[in-house]
């Protein structure tokens, strides 16, 4: 089926039943076909929902994960150098 874009734009609910009903609806300006409606198929499975705790007991890390760090070297590995021999951040300004 062909339209018009007058034509299309005036009828554009019918256009659209007989795009879902399987038709090849195009609309032409000036005689040359511009566009082509067509039907969007939907997703072929629902989007699964996120199950809270899914992973639970999978994943395992040591009993000393969160000790403090405490000695200049074990702040010079884990990159928090400007705070050996005391020095802490100061308050960034407001």
């Amino acid at each position: 089926m062909t339209y018009t874009v007058e034509e299309a734009q005036k009828d554009f609910g019918k256009l659209l039943e007989a795009a879902e009903a399987g038709k090849e609806v195009v609309i032409e300006r000036d005689g040359k076909p511009v566009a082509r409606l067509a039907v969007v198929e939907a997703a072929s499975e629902p989007r699964k929902k996120r199950v809270l705790g899914q992973y639970a007991g999978q994943h395992h890390y040591s009993d000393d994960i969160f000790k403090p760090l405490e000695t200049d070297e074990e702040l010079r590995e884990y990159g928090f150098d400007i705070m050996v021999d005391g020095n802490e951040p100061s308050e960034p300004a407001a």
